[in-house]
């Protein structure tokens, strides 16, 4: 069975949560769906090579169409001139993004949170907050968990909470909205706050 482990204020392990026994039926296929769209999207469509209708110049045949001994051409734009147009070219009207539905993402969720909790780096805390602001506070609650990289999923952070873990190299702190099973999939281990968990994982 699919646990969690309970964290205190402290961070120090207290017990475990159970994930909801329809999670172990879920196929991975949703999760390589997911991210395969997600970094799909992100792709940087910047890509661009004129064409022979958008180089500067041919305005003027270049020479006469007969008697030069040399073959026929309409406009120095053409591909086969030097400085002409790219025949073929990248075009930065192309679509990366890939469709995929509502469910296929809640599906790849939270197949990525059992994978988590399999392995022993799904942890639930009741509040992630640093009230000092201070960057070594927050590094103190990193260094508690012992794990080499985590994701920190708050339900609603305030600003000096977001302070405290923006430097920090090997964290990262999101709001629920963010959530996504791309980061969870990607982090070593994550840490949610238990009222964010709970409404994820409510069956219904």
């Amino acid at each position: 069975m699919s646990k969690a482990i309970l964290l205190d204020s402290q961070f120090n392990k207290t017990g475990e949560a159970q994930l909801p026994e329809s999670y172990k039926s879920i196929n991975s296929h949703n999760l390589y769906l997911y991210i395969k769209s997600f970094l799909a999207s992100m792709r940087a469509n910047n890509a661009l090579a004129k064409t022979r209708g958008k180089v500067s110049g041919g305005g003027k045949k270049p020479w006469s169409q007969k008697g030069g001994g040399r073959a026929r051409a309409g406009s120095i734009t053409s591909p086969v001139f030097v400085g002409g147009g790219v025949a073929h070219g990248p075009s930065n009207n192309r679509n990366y993004n890939q469709k995929i539905n509502k469910k296929q993402k809640k599906l790849a969720l939270q197949f990525a949170l059992q994978e988590k909790a399999n392995s022993g780096s799904l942890f639930i805390v009741e509040k992630i907050q640093v009230t000092s602001g201070k960057t070594k506070d927050a590094n103190a609650i990193f260094k508690a968990l012992k794990q080499r990289n985590t994701l920190f999923v708050s339900e609603m952070f305030d600003e000096k909470t977001y302070l405290a873990f923006r430097n920090l190299q090997d964290c990262y702190l999101i709001d629920g909205a963010e959530l996504n099973a791309y980061l969870v999939a990607t982090f070593r281990s994550v840490v949610i706050e238990k009222s964010l968990f709970e409404s994820i994982t409510k069956e219904g």
